[in-house]
């Protein structure tokens, strides 16, 4: 799991030692304590009839987004530009996979303990509660208060009693980053105790930014996906868990790609990847975000509470996709279900889709750029579409235009030639 620790206070398990009061760091009041002394300047119910907090507004966040490089910068920029328009303090952000809607990297977490990552993930797939992440995500909601989901009364949820109240948090946004029908992040803003719970003027302002922000994290994501060569001839990684998450096995292969997913855990130390991972209570900072999310997720299969399969695609730090995949084999009589979890390098058909959908094609738009691949003229992909030449061409440049480029040539050479040997297949460019 990969924690950033830039733009605000750092996180208790990062250090030892607390950074300044965040009014202090931003010159902004503080969130008022309730019950406390007088209210400071700038109230939390005020944000959406003055769109200004400490001079920060929904545009700046958007201006924080389109500067930045990578979805990690992004991630850093906006936190700290919503924070200063929103209050809060404690943040985890993270990017989606838009077909499976898993966690994947990057991944941002600020002011959370070290021994709730697999508390969190457990929950997220085991738990019915108020506003998770999934279900957020099916009903189209972009931004929801646990306060105002749960009545006023969070200790209703698993989530607030497990998570939330033993780290100091009483009330939570959860954000979804969506444009159109795929989801490109997700994330989280949460309030200490004594703290005035967001107000639903702030979540409505929480959701205009999210709104802002996620055009940009789609094109992040097309920039990440063609900008790199795919393919490895390493064989497939196979880690066997135990039914409670304890590693069994590992083959060599998987501690490589383990250590794509990460950082390498260094030999000096005396660890290896099957010591980091055979006691889930000790497992820390280093182990990936993907991994935790894609054991839960099978747990969660294996007992009931979802339907499979537990999969998911990502980017690694050195540009190679790769699929996990994680499914459970039936023990004996005396034995609970084993987990096996097998990386691999993703194959064409698995990353077209995320690449078409992040520059946000239409339907039609990829019919067109699927026939552009298999080297159609204008006339043959009028005949096979059933359109005028005419309106090819319009279709061709509106893509054009999205993907940045001035020719065919250039068009598969950014989207197909750097990643595929296959032509595009039917269906391959239709996200779920």
């Amino acid at each position: 799991m990969s924690h950033d620790t830039t733009g605000g206070d750092p996180p208790t398990w990062w250090s030892s030692e607390r950074a300044p009061p965040l009014a202090v760091v931003l010159g902004v009041a503080a969130p008022p304590k309730l019950g406390g002394d007088s209210a400071p300047e700038v109230l939390y119910g005020s944000v959406v009839s003055r769109t200004t907090v400490g001079g920060v507004t929904v545009e700046s966040v958007e201006r924080a987004a389109a500067r930045a490089g990578s979805a990690s910068e992004l991630f850093e920029s906006v936190a700290h530009e919503i924070r200063r328009l929103v209050p809060f303090d404690g943040s985890l952000w993270f990017a989606v996979d838009p077909s499976t809607r898993f966690a994947a990297a990057p991944a941002r977490f600020e002011n959370l303990d070290a021994g709730y990552c697999d508390v969190f993930w457990h929950h997220e797939f085991h738990d019915h509660d108020a506003l998770l992440f999934r279900d957020l995500i099916r009903s189209g909601t972009t931004a929801a208060s646990l306060h105002t989901a749960t009545d006023g009364t969070p200790m209703r949820s698993v989530r607030w009693r497990n998570f939330l109240s033993p780290q100091g948090y009483d009330d939570e946004v959860r954000l979804i980053f969506r444009t159109g029908d795929n989801t490109w992040a997700a994330g989280a803003v949460l309030r200490e105790v004594g703290r005035q719970p967001f107000t639903p003027d702030e979540v409505a302002l929480l959701a205009r930014a999210a709104d802002v922000v996620a055009p940009a994290l789609r094109l992040h994501a097309a920039a990440a996906g063609g900008s790199q060569v795919l393919g490895s001839t390493a064989a497939p990684g196979l880690l066997l868990f135990s039914a409670d998450g304890c590693l069994l096995s590992a083959n060599a292969e998987a501690e490589h790609w383990l250590d794509e997913l990460s950082a390498p855990v260094s030999p000096a130390s005396g660890t290896s990847w099957p010591s980091v991972l055979a006691e889930p209570s000790t497992w820390d900072l280093d182990v990936p975000t993907a991994l935790l999310s894609l054991l839960a997720s099978a747990q969660a299969v294996a007992k009931g509470f979802e339907a499979g399969p537990s999969r998911l695609r990502l980017r690694t730090a050195s540009g190679r996709w790769l699929v996990l995949h994680a499914s459970t084999l039936a023990g004996t009589a005396l034995e609970e279900f084993t987990i096996a979890v097998v990386i691999e390098p993703a194959k064409s058909a698995e990353i077209a889709p995320i690449i078409i959908e992040a520059y946000g094609l239409s339907a039609r738009e990829r019919d067109v750029v699927r026939a552009i691949s298999r080297g159609l003229s204008t006339p043959e992909i009028a005949a096979e579409l059933f359109l005028s030449p005419h309106t090819v061409r319009d279709y061709v440049k509106a893509v054009f235009e999205k993907v940045g480029v001035s020719s065919r040539g250039e068009l598969v050479a950014k989207l197909f030639a750097e990643h595929y040997l296959d032509p595009l297949h039917e269906g391959a460019v239709h996200l779920g």
